[in-house]
C-alpha cells in the first residue's frame, strides 16, 4: 500500500500541529501575582483562584513575583505566550511606571490584552492626633495659614496617593511636600507620632487605625463613600470637584486571540460576582466589578493618560 506512509506522514503532522493547543488547554492557568505572599493583591488573586476554581476546565496557579512595585511580574507576562495560560493581576499603579520609572521599559497600552478589571478602591486623607482640623477644610485652612503644615506621608514615591494628593493640592490652591516612607506601616508609625501631618493611603489600610482613634481620616476620593470608612465624606462632598478612584485588574500578554479573551473573561467576571467572592473581596477593603474587555480596556486607556498629566506636571522620576 504505497499510500500508507504519506498517511502516516500526514497524521503525524496534524498530530503536531494540535499539540500546542492541547498541551495549552491541559496546563494549569497561571496568575502572576507582582507582590509577596499575604498582600492584598496576592489574598484577592487567590480568593479569585478560589471562586474560578468550580467552573474552570484546568488546574489554577498563583504565583507571586515580587519585585519593582510589581514590574517584574509585569514583564515576565509581557513576555508570556498568548495562549491563555499566563495572566498577571495588577493593581493600576504598576501600569503607570512607564510614566516615571526608567525600568519600566513598556507600553501598557499595547504589551498586554486586557481581559477585566477586577475590582476598584479608593484613597483616604487622615490626619495625626495633634493636627489642629477637624475636616478638610479646616486643613486645607491651615496649611494656607501655616505652609509647614503641608508635609504628607505615603508610603512610597511614585505610588497613586503620591500623585492623587499633589493632584488634590493643585487644586485646592495650597502647597504639599511628599514624604515618601518604605511601606504603608511606616508612614503610619509617623503620622500618628506627629512626624507629618498628613498620610495619604488607601483607606483600607488605615481603617483600623482610624476606628482605634489613632488617625483622623478627613476624605475620600471615591464617588461613593468607602464602605471601611462609611462615615468620611468624599472629597466631591466637601465641595472639592475631584476624584482618583484606582483599581486592581487582569490583564494577559500581547496577541491574545478574542475568543480566549472573552472565555477568559467569562470564568473571571463569574467568579468576581459569585456572592462569597465578592463579599470576601469587600472585606478587603476593595468593591469588586468585572467588566468586559472592551469597556476595561477604554477605561485602562483613559486613566493612564490622565494620571500621565498628573505626573509630568509633578516632574517626578525615579532613581535608575
Amino acid at each position: 500500500m504505497a499510500f500508507a506512509r504519506p498517511l502516516a506522514s500526514l497524521a503525524a503532522a496534524l498530530f503536531a500541529a494540535a499539540l500546542p493547543a492541547v498541551v495549552a488547554a491541559q496546563a494549569p492557568l497561571k496568575l502572576i501575582v507582582g507582590f509577596p505572599p499575604g498582600a492584598t493583591s496576592d489574598t484577592m488573586t487567590r480568593a479569585l483562584a478560589e471562586g474560578m476554581r468550580a467552573g474552570f476546565d484546568r488546574p489554577i496557579v498563583v504565583e507571586n513575583r515580587p519585585g519593582g512595585g510589581g514590574l517584574a511580574a509585569a514583564k515576565l507576562v509581557k513576555a508570556a505566550p498568548p495562549d491563555g495560560t499566563t495572566l498577571l493581576m495588577t493593581p493600576f499603579g504598576t501600569m503607570l511606571q512607564p510614566h516615571s520609572v526608567k525600568a519600566a521599559d513598556f507600553n501598557p497600552l499595547t504589551d498586554f490584552t486586557p481581559i477585566t478589571q477586577i475590582s476598584t478602591f479608593d484613597i483616604a486623607f487622615a490626619l495625626g492626633p495633634n493636627v489642629p482640623a477637624s475636616t478638610l477644610r479646616d486643613y486645607v485652612a491651615l496649611v494656607k495659614k501655616e505652609p509647614r503644615r503641608g508635609d504628607f506621608a505615603s508610603a512610597a514615591a511614585g505610588s497613586l496617593p503620591h500623585f492623587f494628593t499633589l493632584m488634590f493640592a493643585k487644586y485646592a490652591g495650597i502647597e504639599m511636600t511628599h514624604i515618601p516612607y518604605k511601606g504603608t506601616a511606616p508612614a503610619v508609625t509617623a503620622t500618628i507620632g506627629g512626624e507629618v501631618n498628613l498620610l495619604s493611603t488607601t483607606s483600607a489600610d488605615i481603617s483600623n487605625q482610624v476606628k482605634a482613634g489613632k488617625l483622623r481620616a478627613i476624605a475620600v476620593s471615591s464617588a461613593r463613600r468607602s464602605p471601611v470608612l462609611p462615615d468620611v465624606p468624599t472629597l466631591r462632598e466637601q465641595g472639592y470637584n475631584i476624584e482618583g478612584g484606582a483599581w486592581y485588574a487582569m490583564v494577559g500578554p500581547p496577541g491574545m486571540a478574542p475568543d480566549l479573551v472573552r472565555r477568559l473573561n467569562a470564568a473571571i467576571v463569574a467568579a468576581i460576582k459569585a456572592p462569597a467572592t465578592a463579599e470576601r473581596m469587600r472585606n478587603m477593603g476593595v468593591e469588586p466589578t468585572g467588566t468586559t474587555p472592551e469597556a476595561f480596556a477604554a477605561l485602562f486607556k483613559a486613566d493612564y493618560e490622565r494620571w500621565g498629566a498628573v505626573i509630568k506636571a509633578s516632574g517626578f522620576k525615579a532613581d535608575d
